[in-house]
């Protein structure tokens, strides 16, 4: 560096050192370096390789860069990086083309309708379910109050009524296209169907004509009247226009006269469209298995829906239940299956299995192929009373009347297993993980989304315990389900092996809340008393 640069940069470190010593712009000292407002411009000399500029690298013209491009060895390079490049590309090609030639094809889906893909909810006791106006009974308005309540059970479709005007045993006086005042009118149905559609739930009218006499169809006679036949179609046609999902008839076994059914059948596809089908419902109380056989294979509705597990008897055994499984899918054939362990007029499931079992029953139905149909408080252990005839009250919370209405009523609400059980309510349940609606959800969401519960292919399993029933559901290449049920009062070591099984299943869910979650070898498992036990494992090529 030069003598005159070092003075230069001296200077610099005293501007920057001590710029308060430095003079203001236009001082007659400001010299000949540029200052200003204790700025110091320098000038800093280039380095000697950077003045030369001779020795810049400018790289090849266009036409340098053409003539190379050009010779011999550039062209060979040329082609073979190319036809390098196709053929790694038709190998890809061909590699993908193999995998998906020899991946496994997805089994098509069958068609299926609304309610093939979930439970059906049955409120045919709507005087019972929920009073809006402090009259003491049920009605269309209070049951639209509890619309989010039915949401949040999972379930597709719920069946309504009757509550059409009916005088008991009188055609005459009978309008099944008016609502009875009882329980409000075609504006309040409006707007129950209205919220429903807002919740996704489809609202399904049972229209049994004589509903409040002794014969459902008031007489022999009648059913064979055209005047009575076409009351049925118009009633059938006007409901269907209100915007109904469907049209349930009780007691079919007495009408001797199966054309009916088919004509009903026919109106009903005549008013279903593209994600709007409607559902006809054969309902029969009988428990006689061969007698729902006979109807199963005469009815022309798409469901048929009996207590038809009732027949079972309070404590069935394993091999029972098996037995009437095997029976009813075989006797079904084509025709989509559907349970029931109750009705409207055989009473709600808890009085009709021990209270041990309810649970286990719960599972049983969401699991099986077809359609679970269950009554309103069969959720949350609601039944019968004894000595009392009329349908239990729901019980909504611990409030008076248990929250079903507001009215002083003379005999009180119960239907609770003791009349006044806090814990057999809406609320209670709600607010307990461990409860009997908590599983109910639980399992009434499984069955609306899982392929293998909404349509996949069913097996009984060989019973290696005989209070133990034991049954597989599977579709394509879709998570298994293995239901295990154990229906003896004690605990029972149930070893299971299968081809189709693995060694080791996950615990879905368990009617026992004491349960842990978790995977489970299945040749060592042991089930507790009356547990009834979901597990599932994947699918493996």
């Amino acid at each position: 560096m030069s003598q005159d640069a070092e003075v230069d940069m001296k200077e610099v470190e005293l501007n920057e050192m001590e710029p308060e010593k430095q003079p203001m712009a236009g001082s007659p000292a400001s010299g000949s370096l540029g200052e200003k407002n204790g700025m110091v411009k320098v000038k800093v000399p280039e380095e000697d390789g950077e003045a030369d500029a001779g020795t810049k690298f400018t790289g090849l013209s266009k036409e340098e860069l053409l003539q190379v491009a050009g010779t011999p060895g550039w062209v060979r390079t040329r082609w073979a990086l190319l036809i390098l490049f196709w053929l790694g590309w038709l190998g890809m090609l061909a590699g993908a083309i193999v995998i998906i030639v020899q991946a496994p094809r997805c089994k098509e889906l069958p068609p299926q309708e609304w309610w093939h893909k979930g439970g059906i909810y049955r409120i045919q006791a709507l005087e019972a379910f929920q009073d809006s106006d402090a009259d003491g009974v049920g009605d269309l308005a209070g049951m639209e109050q509890r619309i989010d309540y039915l949401s949040s059970l999972k379930v597709k479709g719920l069946v309504i009524g009757p509550i059409h005007v009916n005088t008991p045993d009188k055609l005459a006086s009978t309008d099944l296209r008016e609502v009875d005042p009882r329980f409000g009118t075609k504006e309040t149905f409006t707007k129950l169907l209205e919220a429903a559609k807002k919740k996704s739930l489809k609202v399904i009218l049972d229209l049994t004509p004589n509903y409040r006499g002794q014969m459902p169809w008031f007489s022999q006679e009648t059913l064979r009247s055209s005047d009575f036949q076409s009351k049925m179609k118009v009633a059938l046609e006007f409901w269907l226009e209100f915007g109904v999902a469907g049209i349930q008839m009780e007691e079919v076994e007495k009408l001797n006269d199966s054309q009916l059914l088919v004509e009903w059948k026919n109106l009903t596809s005549q008013y279903s469209s593209d994600g709007n089908a409607r559902v006809l419902i054969a309902g029969t109380g009988q428990q006689d298995s061969w007698q729902i056989f006979s109807l199963l294979n005469e009815t022309s509705a798409d469901l048929l829906v009996s207590p038809y597990l009732v027949g079972l008897g309070q404590e069935p055994s394993g091999e029972k239940v098996e037995n009437a499984i095997r029976e009813y899918i075989q006797a079904s054939g084509e025709k989509w299956p559907s349970w029931s362990a109750g009705g409207p007029r055989t009473g709600h499931m808890a009085s009709l299995v021990k209270e041990r079992l309810l649970r286990l029953y719960h599972m049983l139905l969401f699991t099986l192929p077809g359609t679970p149909f269950t009554n309103y408080g069969d959720e949350i252990g609601l039944q019968e009373l004894p000595g009392q005839s009329s349908a239990p009250h729901m019980l909504w919370n611990d409030s008076a009347n248990f929250g079903f209405s507001s009215k002083s009523l003379s005999q009180g609400v119960g239907g609770g297993g003791g009349g006044s059980s806090s814990s057999i309510t809406v609320k209670a349940q709600s607010e307990d993980r461990s409860s009997l609606l908590s599983l109910f959800r639980h399992l009434s969401e499984l069955r609306g989304k899982e392929r293998s519960l909404l349509h996949g292919e069913f097996m009984m399993l060989p019973r290696v315990v005989p209070d133990v029933c034991i049954y597989l559901r599977s579709w394509d290449q879709n998570k298994r389900f293995l239901v295990v049920l154990n229906l003896a009062g004690n605990s029972s070591s149930v070893p299971i092996s299968h081809s189709l099984l693995p060694p080791e299943a996950t615990v879905e869910l368990s009617t026992d809340p004491q349960r842990q979650e978790g995977q489970l070898a299945l040749k060592d498992l042991t089930l507790k008393p009356s547990e009834g036990l979901l597990l599932h494992f994947p699918y493996v090529a």
